[in-house]
């Protein structure tokens, strides 16, 4: 099996896409896996840091004036071109793509080469990339029933996020968790923002954690660089504040998550059957945070607070909901399962087998 994999521009692309190939190594013995991506971009370090071969191509998103949607399309004229030299090098059995601008003309260079295509969806919300390529791809797996009112039914499977995988297979680590100066005994409550963390949750938050119950243990990831002064201002027993967690090292002891609604957030706590208070960034693309978090609202498997309406007493409150309540964390947790997608990597890959077989 030689794979491609197309991907880039945020994390949310890049580890789904990574995940997956961190299933195929282990599911075929003599695979091949090149990955394709931005050369100015996150993936450009992040996919050769976890081993894989990367190719780098210089594309840009349609916005702005028009002269710099012009160049856009220069640029994405210029990718196609080179595309064609990078699968003719590579000679790849299927081409998958996990969106971002750049994999809009490398998928359509495969398809025109006639190698089976695939794309990912991971939002309820369709990414422009896939929208402009969908009516050529062979299959499309999506993360969301939402998204079948977008792409052509038969050709499109609702099969998950590969970092739902991931979160189901990873093990608790007790060491590392105690590490932290968690205790095993107490009920913890989560609270994280992504990498580099939210300057102005993070100023709530210094004003709503102090007055939770002392018998709840909280760990407020802050972000990079963002905990220092934070754990000078938030000095009580039952706050542990660090800047960075290995977050599914301890998801199995988590009892409430506080977190935004990413795709790969929402894949690992529906996959768990994690409890959660989703805060979506409005400051994503098509406010597809909001979107994602509204899905699970609706099934009763999270509480959502739009980051306008938040404040210290609101956040207390839907805490105090959930963590005094043990039969709604309970039924929260199963809806939240009913939603996930444990095996999506290996029900991705099986689809990649049959598309192979059908070549």
């Amino acid at each position: 099996m030689r794979m491609l994999i197309v991907t880039g521009g945020t994390g949310g692309h890049i580890y789904p896409a990574i995940a997956l190939a961190d299933a195929a190594k282990k599911r075929y013995q003599n695979i091949e896996i090149l990955f394709v991506g931005n050369d100015d971009r996150m993936e450009a370090t992040e996919i050769p840091a976890h081993g894989y071969a990367f190719k780098g191509l210089h594309a840009s998103g349609l916005t702005g004036n028009v002269f710099r949607k012009l160049k856009a399309l220069a640029l994405m004229a210029n990718c196609y071109r080179k595309t064609f030299s990078i699968l003719k090098e590579f000679q790849p059995d299927i081409v998958i793509g996990f969106g971002g601008y750049v994999s809009a003309p490398v998928m359509l260079a495969a398809h025109a080469k006639h190698i089976p295509t695939m794309i990912h969806e991971q939002n309820s919300i369709v990414g422009v990339a896939n929208k402009a390529v969908a009516d050529k791809m062979d299959a499309i797996v999506i993360c969301y029933e939402k998204c079948f009112e977008e792409f052509e039914r038969k050709k499109t499977r609702l099969l998950g996020n590969p970092r739902a995988t991931n979160a189901e297979q990873a093990s608790f680590d007790k060491e590392y968790f105690c590490s932290l100066g968690l205790s095993l005994e107490k009920p913890l409550i989560l609270v994280v923002m992504g990498s580099l963390g939210s300057t102005s949750i993070n100023a709530i938050m210094k004003d709503a954690l102090p007055s939770l119950d002392e018998s709840y243990q909280i760990l407020f990831v802050t972000g990079k660089n963002n905990d220092k002064e934070i754990k000078k201002e938030l000095r009580k027993d039952n706050i542990f504040v660090v800047d960075y967690v290995k977050q599914l090292a301890i998801m199995e002891h988590v009892d409430l998550i506080v977190c935004r609604a990413g795709a790969t957030t929402a894949a690992e706590i529906t996959a768990l059957g994690t409890p959660s208070i989703l805060i979506p960034s409005p400051y994503v693309a098509h406010n597809h945070q909001f979107y994602n978090a509204n899905v699970l609202v609706e099934h009763k498997a999270a509480f959502m607070i739009e980051e306008k309406d938040l404040n210290a007493d609101i956040l207390k409150q839907k805490i105090d909901l959930v963590m005094t309540n043990a039969q709604l964390r309970e039924e929260m947790k199963k809806n939240a399962l009913a939603l996930g997608k444990p095996n999506a990597s290996e029900d991705i890959l099986d689809w990649c087998d049959e598309m192979k077989k059908v070549k």
